[in-house]
């Protein structure tokens, strides 16, 4: 088995023993561990500190971003040992010393995490994870929590422009084979967070509970002598509320055949090529000129949020969507990065916090550890409020926005699935309608920052320009 496959199947089964659990721990960059091995030799890799992972902007054109990947994140830190194998390599390589090799053996994460929680929707400069904990402890979660934010939140962003652009309609992932195998996993748990229906993937099935979804391709087709023929085996295999696919030779036949072998019971009909609006429009005429009026039409074939939306007036009743999704329709990153924003200034326990900021020009980020809440008047978003040291002030109907997710090393933030799919659809129904546009746009609600005194300023990173991490 692969490593890789190894350290999903962790995802899946959180309840072993951590004895019983394969690592985590390497998936992470190098310099993550040479990092430690000098702050060991140092003597500063115990001092207290503080990260933060955020992004700096929203991709060109986005209104509002959307938060995914931290019930994978956190099954990663329960993961995140270093057994005897991971130590040989690490020692045969000579990334790591003997004195780093016996830390890390006794390794378990002992800080605090706080996130914001699953599904809820984020702005530039969100704090979406606050990490404190030793120097030691919190950067080497660096490179596996950025992965995964960065992949999950990249779909969950785009997914949750499709749905909205659906609205009643169901939207089906279907994206497993345009991607990377175990990121088709991750990105249809994502999908299903920001309201898709259900996935054609059925390891996302098994893993997460995702609903599941499939009847045929155009090759079941192709495999019998005619179509009608593969229409019957299908029929009798799945019965008459099957999805039969009409777009493998002739769409007006093979809607005539499929009305005619269910009695006009047929649950749904599948295009899959072609001007999906004309054609919609002509199927669901001859449907109804049939008696079918109850069966319905699903469109698939490179759909992304701007066809969606102008198939919004056409006679279609779902939605299969696979690249653009699995890709982030454009943009397969959300940019985030984990930065260290404050750190004790000795190595004495009780020392105080000094903030710390990187300045480097177009990479900057903000010193001081962040409080944010969501304020909202009417029960609309107004403004993302971030507190640099301290809460912003807040009143009666704003939120906060920071959970705990780890509590001295226990995992608290754990949640079912079906808690941040709702928590999506309450937090994208709170901004504002232009929110839903698909023209370009900035965000959609502005970021202001608070210090110590409550002095407000505008988001700092509203200048600065896209620059390699």
């Amino acid at each position: 088995m692969l490593v890789t496959e190894t350290v999903f199947e962790t995802a899946a089964t959180p309840n072993w023993g951590p004895s019983e659990v394969p690592t985590t721990a390497l998936l992470t960059d190098h310099y993550e561990l040479t990092m430690l091995r000098a702050a060991l030799k140092a003597g500063t890799a115990n001092r207290r500190s503080v990260f933060e992972l955020f992004g700096r902007r929203l991709p060109p054109g986005r209104r509002y971003g959307v938060v995914a990947g931290v019930g994978r994140a956190l099954r990663a830190l329960r993961a995140f040992r270093f057994d005897e194998e991971a130590l040989r390599f690490l020692l045969e390589r000579e990334v790591v010393d003997t004195v780093t090799a016996d830390w890390l053996a006794d390794f378990r994460f002992s800080g605090d995490i706080w996130g914001y929680p699953e599904g809820e929707v984020f702005f530039p400069g969100s704090p979406l994870l606050v990490v404190e904990s030793s120097f030691a402890e919190g950067v080497l979660l660096e490179t596996v929590l950025l992965s995964i934010y960065n992949h999950d939140s990249a779909i969950a962003s785009a997914a949750s422009r499709m749905t909205a652009m659906a609205g009643t309609r169901p939207c089906i992932e279907m994206g497993s084979r345009r991607t990377q195998e175990l990121s088709a996993v991750a990105a249809a748990r994502a999908a299903y967070i920001a309201g898709f229906q259900a996935t054609s993937n059925l390891e996302a099935g098994r893993r997460y509970g995702v609903p599941t979804r499939g009847t045929s391709a155009h090759s079941f087709t192709l495999l019998h002598d005619s179509e009608r023929e593969a229409f019957v085996a299908q029929i009798a295999a799945l019965g008459e509320e099957t999805t039969l696919l009409v777009d493998t030779y002739d769409v007006v036949e093979a809607v005539k055949t499929g009305v005619e072998l269910t009695g006009g019971r047929l649950g749904a009909v599948r295009l899959d090529s072609g001007d999906l609006a004309l054609i919609a429009s002509e199927v669901r005429e001859l449907l109804d000129s049939l008696g079918a009026t109850s069966t319905k039409i699903i469109v698939t074939s490179d759909l992304d949020e701007w066809t969606i939306a102008a198939l919004s007036g056409a006679p279609v009743d779902g939605y299969g969507v696979g690249t653009a999704l699995v890709t982030g329709s454009g943009h397969p990153t959300c940019g985030f990065v984990y930065k260290l924003v404050a750190r004790a200034t000795s190595d004495d326990p009780a020392a105080p916090l000094l903030s710390v900021a990187k300045k480097s020009a177009d990479k900057i980020s903000v010193g001081g550890r962040k409080f944010a809440l969501r304020r909202l008047t009417g029960g609309v978003a107004e403004a993302e409020l971030i507190g640099v040291g301290e809460p912003p002030n807040g009143d009666h109907e704003d939120r906060e926005l920071l959970v705990p997710l780890v509590k001295a090393g226990q995992i608290v933030g754990d949640e079912p699935l079906e808690a941040a799919r709702n928590r999506h659809a309450r937090s994208r129904a709170e901004l504002p309608m232009e929110a839903l546009k698909m023209s370009r746009g900035e965000p959609v609600i502005e970021t202001v920052w608070t210090d110590s005194h409550q002095q407000r300023s505008v988001n700092p990173y509203a200048s600065s320009e896209p620059g390699r991490e």
